[in-house]
């Protein structure tokens, strides 16, 4: 993830400890929105991303999992799934999100929900927002979820329901969203990137203000699931929205509004930020530079900052790669999973940098981007190690030399 409030803004947000490594001093968050400052990106557990049912009531264009309405067999069971989380809470990860499919249609969400905060994690949800009633929003709030992240693929409703397979998809997620402020739920939106919803990103920015939502996440698509079936944006529109997106940004801060605006899964707009603040004579673009070369973007992303356990209990380096297990939490803990390094792949994962082929190889950012998604570099090409097809960067901006790290004061740790 780059965060661009964060880095272009200066805004502090609870997750700047963990992304960054650097203390908040502005912000105190309540205690189950907070995150430890890690001594290294590279020694950080990694988040867990949970996709403990497959079931959902929507039938999504891009659902990386393919997921429909109807029972899925094998799934972990609620004594599986407390076991699971013994195993994470005890190997420490920073945070466990439930993920689905639709995550609300399995009856136990909140018991282990519960389950979970007892034991010290940190809680999330990934949800397409239609079955957050006023019962459920105060639900969430109650069980401590630190964050609810709701899909929204269009401000137009039209848009919205054609994405999601469903007629009245986009009503009940406005109604979603809304139950979630009301009860003061940290709530945010979830956007994937394409053709058909790249071109009303100010629509979303006009929602994002008007219902004062508390962060919002856009993704670079992978083809993955259904998702293979979608065209990805060509580099010229997606430069364009990530432009409109750090524009919006901006406006967003110089009002004032604590808003998190992130950019997710293609780490080449830590580098093009940085280039535009270089270019704009930003005075935080140095620090900005060393806050990304402290992240390692990619390479500590999959398979070292991000984990992923689908619905029967297989263990992904992220969720877009499900075509690949490393084993499976029934049979192994997930900590003991996670370490082995004998699979070539999952130790390629921790040290990628020496295997990237192409333009990732000669990038002069490949310190700071990691060679992006390594999921969609084998999708598309069939190696794991090959270039990120969506990386936007030009020929002349990833050659030369980046400046050294800046000097800093020891105890400066300030956003």
């Amino acid at each position: 993830m780059i965060d661009i409030s964060v880095l272009y803004c200066g805004l502090e947000t609870p997750s700047t400890p963990h992304r960054y490594g650097r203390k908040i001093t502005q912000i105190d968050p309540p205690p189950h929105q907070k995150m430890a400052v890690a001594k290294s990106a590279a020694e950080r557990r990694p988040i867990v991303v949970w996709n403990f049912t497959r079931t959902c009531n929507l039938r999504c264009a891009h659902c990386y999992t393919a997921s429909e309405a109807k029972k899925y067999s094998g799934e972990l069971t609620t004594e599986q799934a407390k076991a699971v989380l013994d195993d994470l809470a005890d190997f420490q990860v920073p945070a466990v999100l439930f993920s689905g499919g639709e995550p609300l249609v399995r009856p136990d969400l909140f018991e282990l929900a519960r389950y979970a905060r007892d034991r010290g994690l940190h809680v999330v949800l990934s949800t397409n927002g239609t079955l957050i009633t006023p019962e459920n929003a105060q639900k969430l709030k109650d069980h401590e979820f630190a964050y609810v992240g709701i899909s929204l693929d269009s401000a137009r409703p039209e848009i919205h329901d054609k994405f999601r397979g469903v007629q009245g998809a986009f009503a009940r997620t406005m109604q979603g969203f809304r139950n979630c402020v009301a009860v003061g739920q940290k709530v945010g939106l979830r956007l994937t990137l394409t053709p058909q919803t790249c071109d009303d990103l100010d629509e979303i920015f006009d929602f994002i203000e008007a219902e004062k939502i508390n962060r919002a996440c856009f993704y670079h698509l992978c083809p993955a699931g259904r998702g293979a079936e979608l065209t990805q944006l060509d580099p010229e529109r997606t430069r364009k929205a990530v432009d409109t997106i750090i524009r919006r940004t901006k406006q967003i801060n110089d009002k004032g509004q604590r808003t998190e605006i992130l950019m997710v899964d293609n780490h080449a707009d830590g580098p093009y930020l940085y280039m535009k603040m270089l270019k704009e004579g930003h005075p935080r673009a140095q620090q900005v530079l060393d806050m990304l070369r402290w992240n390692g973007g990619a390479v500590n992303s999959s398979g070292v900052g991000i984990a992923d356990i689908d619905f029967y209990g297989n263990v992904h380096a992220d969720q877009f790669s499900m075509y690949r297990s490393f084993g499976n939490v029934k049979e192994r803990k997930f900590s003991e999973i996670w370490q082995d390094t004998s699979d070539p792949i999952m130790a390629g994962l921790k040290d990628r940098l020496p295997l990237l082929k192409g333009k990732c190889a000669r990038c002069r950012f490949k310190t700071i981007c990691g060679g992006s998604l390594r999921a969609r570099a084998e999708v598309v090409t069939g190696d794991p190690w090959e270039a990120d097809p969506l990386c936007y960067l030009t020929e002349e901006e990833i050659s030369g030399e980046l400046p050294a790290l800046a000097e800093t004061v020891e105890s400066e740790q300030t956003v």
